[in-house]
């Protein structure tokens, strides 16, 4: 289980969420406190990453949210994108190619002097257990460890919220486990709201917070 932070709240009203073609979900609302995890499973074409996208502000062209999303009782889906702290985790790692592992995680550190924030970043890698690769090309890290980076470099954005979209499906029974446990482990200590879309059981982090769509 993890330990909720009652002062740290994540609420979703959402009225509909339209595509060109229909109503893709309707009258949903959630309340997921900081420090824990709400599931949210269903089939494929259900709506799920288009519920987080509409969180984070990334809603495709033809997408059109009606609702109101609130973090920590200030409105935030008036915001834009990069004002909303809404912390994204995806299948693919999506780490820059051209940056080293230390740079890549830099990337995500507020503005600051170049010393603190590559410190700061050393301490992520060190936090997921990677303190070695600071200078590394990604493309020679495994997937376990590409995740592991990503998952670093959404930390260090300091998220109030989190949403996780299917982050460990690309790997094997183990690494997933792993990082189950790095990563609810960081939403525990760290407060945060955090939404995980899944197609996995094993998964669920607390069956008690787990939405099924239709």
């Amino acid at each position: 289980m993890t330990a909720e932070h009652p002062n740290h709240l994540l609420h979703i009203d959402l009225q509909s969420l339209r595509t060109p073609a229909g109503v893709l979900l309707k009258d949903l609302v959630l309340d997921v406190p900081g420090g824990s995890v709400h599931t949210v499973m269903g089939p494929s074409g259900s709506g799920k990453s288009s519920l987080l996208a509409a969180v984070c502000g990334t809603l495709g062209a033809g997408l059109a949210f009606d609702g109101a999303v609130h973090l920590n009782n200030r409105r935030i889906d008036t915001l834009p994108t990069h004002q909303r702290r809404v912390g994204l985790l995806l299948q693919e790692d999506l780490l820059f190619a051209h940056l080293t592992v230390l740079e890549n995680l830099m990337f995500a550190v507020p503005a600051g002097p170049t010393a603190a924030r590559r410190a700061q970043a050393r301490v992520a890698l060190a936090e997921v257990e990677l303190p070695d690769f600071a200078n590394a090309n990604p493309a020679t890290l495994s997937g376990g460890q590409r995740a592991r980076v990503a998952l670093a470099r959404a930390l260090l954005a300091q998220p109030l919220a989190l949403m996780l979209d299917e982050p460990f499906s690309k790997l094997d029974v183990l690494l997933r486990e792993r990082m189950r446990q790095m990563v609810f482990g960081a939403v525990a200590q760290r407060g945060i709201s955090a939404i995980l879309v899944t197609h996995d059981p094993a998964d669920v982090a607390d069956p008690g917070r787990l939405t099924q769509l239709p």
